[in-house]
């Protein structure tokens, strides 16, 4: 049974943990990596250099659409394929375990579930724009 009286701030909590998560994977590819250097990496992998800078973008809108509450139904879901990607480039061939050498997938994969659940449970508690259609107020 879900506790409707606490489930909006158990959204709350995943909303705000996986934006912040975002936030740090978009950090350290400006501040750690450099967007030029991950521009090079992601060229190294046969992906266009360019691809590098619509991800650092795409990683920190959806950092702070999940933060603020912009539609994070909607957001949670646009960030699945950022996370397909890592692991279809790198993490995939890496094997399962997070800690093999240029890591494997069981952590973007587990991150992909948590991005699908807060699709799945709702936009929590102090959302300032819920998801339009199809949303609750959870």
């Amino acid at each position: 049974m879900i506790d409707s009286r606490t489930a909006p701030y158990a959204a709350l909590v995943l909303r705000l943990a996986l934006g912040i998560l975002f936030l740090a994977h978009a950090g350290l590819k400006i501040f750690v990596f450099t967007p030029a250097g991950t521009a090079g990496f992601f060229g190294s992998l046969g992906l266009p250099g360019w691809l590098a800078y619509v991800t650092i973008l795409w990683e920190l809108l959806g950092a702070a659409a999940l933060i603020l509450g912009v539609w994070p139904r909607l957001a949670a879901l646009a960030l699945v394929p950022i996370l397909l990607g890592a692991i279809f480039t790198v993490h995939g061939p890496a094997g399962f375990f997070f800690n093999n050498p240029n890591g494997g997938w069981e952590f973007p994969a587990f991150w992909i579930v948590g991005l699908v659940a807060l699709a799945l449970v709702g936009d929590g508690a102090l959302a300032l724009k819920p998801t339009p259609a199809g949303s609750d107020k959870a």
